[in-house]
């Protein structure tokens, strides 16, 4: 077990052969992942903020649940963006390397349905 599987309880990514680092599915689209996530980023501190105000329970609740339905929108992004990079890169190649990436995605997107 590596230390990301001891410390999160998730399974940690595989080596990701074929790939150069820095270089995945989501590289085009970086920057306009980079401002999404600043804007989850903005939302989450703004739950801290109306809690630090003692806002309404319901109103506090509200907004945790625009923040995970962005949370969940960026996933779906990127683990379609990982399909059609990842995945896609190793049917072309063909071998053994097509059926880890499948498992490797369905494994994200079973954790992404536990949450």
């Amino acid at each position: 077990m590596t230390t990301t599987e001891a410390t999160s309880g998730h399974d940690a990514p595989a080596a990701h052969a074929g790939h150069e680092a820095g270089v995945h599915g989501y590289h085009k689209q970086k920057d306009e992942h980079l401002k999404r996530l600043r804007r989850i980023e903005g939302q989450i501190r703004g739950l801290q903020r109306l809690v630090d105000e003692d806002t309404y329970c319901i109103d506090i609740l509200t907004q945790v649940s625009a923040s995970t339905k962005a949370l969940q929108s960026f996933a779906l992004q990127l683990l379609e963006e990982h399909l059609r990079h990842c995945v896609a890169d190793a049917a072309v190649t063909g071998g053994d390397e097509i059926d880890a990436k499948v498992e490797e995605a369905t494994k994200a997107i079973g954790r992404l349905l536990r949450t």
